[in-house]
Parts: structure tokens; sequence; C-alpha cells
């Protein structure tokens, strides 16, 4: 019945209804009555450019003749969130506060707890509906069913705004590796990978009482103290819509535009950065659309049709696998989220000797013995990324160094929420759970420590690329980033020095 309400709702609309779920349908009518305005709580795609999420928001209220308006409830350190990734999306959204307003769309921020906020917010302005955006993680899952407990006849609809195929959609289950959930996607994206509607604009004006004026300086700076200094931000990667389409597109140095012939081959190579999108950062924080990527991605198919293939691979298939697995798998984060196989023989060889083993402070420090795992480590922590290829060597080398599989995962997602700038996302977790626990993996010879999960060491790193040349690029990256925080001190000498330098 509530999929059924959806489906009315969309079927006329702008936006497929296959990417639209009813969370909670109204108790009083299978329409949405023309009074008060149509809500949208945004939380991971934060954009407003190319977002189903928006558009569905808009399409409903010019449809029954509602004014729109969007919340966003900000957190105090969403899963340990540091000032690195909470500056950066902030940042973001001072921006996107302002293309709001060229739409005449209102943004409320909101501090604190959101199944209180959410609730009192749509009473407030008496709004008729609310939509939000779609996150496989549990915590968020959660959130929103005790929403509906507290929405009353509010209705509340769900839209995947982050996978080019929604989730649910793309398969109703658990998907073994990319191969199984390759072919359904490619079957859906004739239906799914559509160019986005050319105006959205709510017809209605808001009329009610307008946001509280946001004082950005002070709530960055705010935020960021809270964050704590330890982890700062980084420069490399500017936030925002804008910024993000200039790494897709840009003139300069846009990765579509300049850099993506040569992805094919050095996407895999540490000491060509270049190589990679770097679209990461945008993506986690729904700053540019996966989907828009993809749509600009296929005009470049005739000229570097491999490389193409390659980014596309990643991006909707590997990207779309992650959602799918932390969305069917609750235990998304633990080794008791591993295929049966792997979890049995990590626990046979839980207690095998291990030639090193390392606390967790000595590997975030980068004291180990190895300088290829130490240059990784670093490159994390002083530029907030670390080369895709150099994540697997990373995270499998803790596996090996630690007391067991538990403490492995635990550390290898420790370090890489707190470090990276798209930490606390899907596609992270799955990247420690493929290293450790072999999820989307296959059994491999079986040997010491590893078991069966796939093995890799710094010979074979040497054979793949120039381990000290990559060595040598994250030297001269740590120690320009402590220049810049050195300088930094001097101009503000109420500021501490960071640790970990």
């Amino acid at each position: 019945m509530a999929m059924n309400t959806s489906v009315a709702f969309a079927s006329c609309g702008a936006v497929h209804p296959g990417r639209i779920r009813t969370l909670k349908p109204s108790a009083s009518s299978p329409s949405i009555p023309t009074a008060g305005p149509v809500v949208y709580w945004m939380f991971r795609d934060q954009r407003c450019r190319d977002n189903w999420a928006l558009i569905h928001t808009v399409d409903i209220a010019n449809r029954t003749k509602s004014p729109v308006s969007v919340v966003f409830n900000l957190f105090h350190r969403f899963l340990g969130a540091h000032s690195r990734q909470l500056g950066f999306m902030i940042h973001g959204l001072r921006q996107l506060q302002s293309s709001l307003h060229s739409l005449g769309i209102p943004f409320f921020l909101v501090r604190g707890d959101v199944v209180e906020n959410l609730p009192r917010f749509v009473r407030e302005c008496k709004a008729t509906a609310v939509v939000t955006d779609f996150t496989p993680l549990r915590e968020v899952r959660k959130w929103k069913e005790a929403i509906c407990e507290c929405l009353l006849d509010v209705p509340f609809y769900e839209v995947d705004a982050h996978n080019v195929v929604p989730v649910w959609v793309a398969s109703p289950k658990l998907e073994y590796s990319a191969r199984t959930l390759r072919l359904k996607i490619n079957k859906l994206l004739p239906e799914y990978l559509v160019e986005f509607p050319q105006s959205f604009s709510p017809t209605e004006e808001w009329k009610a009482d307008l946001p509280v004026k946001i004082d950005w300086d002070h709530l960055i700076h705010d935020v960021v103290r809270d964050g704590g200094d330890e982890v700062p931000m980084v420069d490399w990667c500017v936030p925002g819509e804008n910024a993000a389409m200039e790494m897709l597109m840009g003139s300069k140095s846009g990765f579509l535009t300049k850099r993506i012939k040569g992805y094919l081959n050095d996407r895999n190579n540490p000491t060509k950065p270049n190589g990679l999108s770097c679209l990461s950062p945008y993506l986690h924080f729904g700053q540019i659309s996966a989907q828009r990527c993809a749509l600009e991605a296929r005009i470049f198919k005739k000229s570097s049709s491999q490389s193409v293939d390659a980014f596309l691979e990643e991006l909707i298939v590997r990207r779309e696998l992650a959602d799918n697995f932390c969305y069917y798998q609750p235990q998304y984060d633990s080794i008791h989220g591993a295929w049966d196989w792997a979890h049995t023989t990590l626990m046979n060889h839980a207690s095998d000797k291990r030639e090193h083993i390392y606390m967790k402070v000595e590997l975030e420090n980068a004291k180990t013995y190895d300088p290829l795992w130490n240059a990784s480590q670093l490159e994390m922590v002083h530029s907030g990324k670390m080369h895709g290829f150099m994540r697997m060597y990373w995270a499998k080398k803790i596996l090996e160094w630690t007391i067991g599989p538990e403490e492995a995962l635990s550390i290898a997602i420790y370090l890489n929420d707190k470090y990276e700038i798209d930490g606390r996302d899907p596609c992270g977790y799955v990247g420690c759970m493929w290293s450790i626990c072999g999820v989307h993996d296959q059994g491999w010879r079986e040997r010491p420590v590893f078991g069966k999960i796939r093995y890799m060491n710094y010979a074979g790193c040497k054979r793949k690329f120039d381990v000290d040349g990559y060595i040598a690029y994250v030297r001269k990256l740590v120690g320009e980033t402590k220049k810049r925080k050195i300088e930094s001190l001097l101009s503000n000498p109420t500021s501490k020095v960071p640790k970990n330098d």
C-alpha cells in the first residue's frame, strides 16, 4: 500500500517511481493535501543540482501548490567526524544555501538530535509531506524509523539520489560480488541513466518564517574547534558543488577534460596521483551526482573508450556494490559480516604467530618497519586521502600486524574514518572488509595469518610500481604540509600544532 502511494505521486512527476519509496504513508488520505510546505530533509546528497530528492520535493509541491523548504540537521561529530570532514561539509553547505536561495527555496540549519528536531520542524511549519535522500548506514536508518513514529499523519518519502540505479531496484538481496551485480545494473542503466529535468523551481513562494540568519564564519570556527585540530582541513580539495564540477570538467585540470585518457593505465599506480578522478570527497558528501559524472563521461567514450569504461565500472558498479553490502548486511563493519568461508579461515588463523605486532598508536603514527606502509599512512594523515591501490596494501598489513582480525578491522576503520575526507562511507567500510575479510572476493591459497584471504606484500608492490618514487612523493607531500602548518601557526599564534607531526 505504501509503495502504491509513492508510485501514484511519482508516475506523473519528474522522478522515476522506482527511485522513490514511501517510508510512512498518510493515514488520512492517499493524496497530499494542499496546505503547508513540502520539506526536504537533506542528509547524504548535499547539492542543489542534479538531485533527485530535491526534484521530487519540488515536483510534489508544484503539483499540490505548496511551497518548499530544505532542512539540514547538523550532528555533533557524526560517527566521529573531525575538522577535516566537518569543515569540508560546512563550506559546501554555505554554497548550497546560496544556490537554494536563487531558486526561492529557504535553507534551515538545525543542530542536535534529528529524531527530535525534524518532527518539531515539521509540526511548526505545518508541513504536509517530508522527503529525504537515501543512505544504507544503519544509524540513519534507525533515525528514519523513529521519525516515522513521530510524524503522525505526515507522509514520509525516501529517494535514492545517490546511486544511478536505486539500491533496492538494482537487487533485492545481498550480492556476492561485482560480477553478480554488474549484469543487473547494466540491464537497468538505459532506464535510470537519463538526463535530469532542466527546470524544477517551486511555483509557490515560501511565506512562513524565514530561516534564522546563519553566521557561517562563526559556525565553521565553532564546528572545526569542536572537531579538534588533530585532523585539520586540507587545501588540495576545495569544497562545494562548483569545485566538484571543476574537478570533473574544468578546463585546466578537470578529470574528464584533461586526465581521463590516462585513467586506465595510471589509476593503479600510486606514483601518479593525477591518474585518479579525485572525485570521492565530492561524491561522499553528495556535492556532485554520480549520475552527472556518468552522463558527462559517456561524452568522452569515443576518444577514451577503455578509460571511460573503467571509470564507469568504479563509479557505478563498485560504488553501488558497496551500498548493496551495507544495505543488506547490517554488520557491514564487523567480521561477522564476512562470508562464512572467510570468517572460518580468519578464526582458524587468528592465533597464528605474527612476525610483527603493532599497537594502534604505532600504526596511527606510521611507526612500522615498512617504509611503504608508513608512506601510505602519512599520505592519508596529511592529505586526507590514500591512493586506492595503497588502501588495499595498507589494510592487509594491518591484518598481518595485529593480534587478530577483529582488532585489525577495528583499527583500519578507525584510521580510515578519522583521516580520510571520504571516511564513514559505504565504500570505505567495504574497502576494509574486502582487504581484511575477503568480502566480494574469493578464497586464495592458504597461508599463515591470512588463511584464504588474498595476500599482498612489499615485493608484489615493487613489481607493480616505483615504490621508492611513491615514498619520495609522500615525503615531499608531508614536508609541504608541515611547512604550511608552521606558516599558519606563525600567523595565528593561538593555534596548536597538530599531532602526528
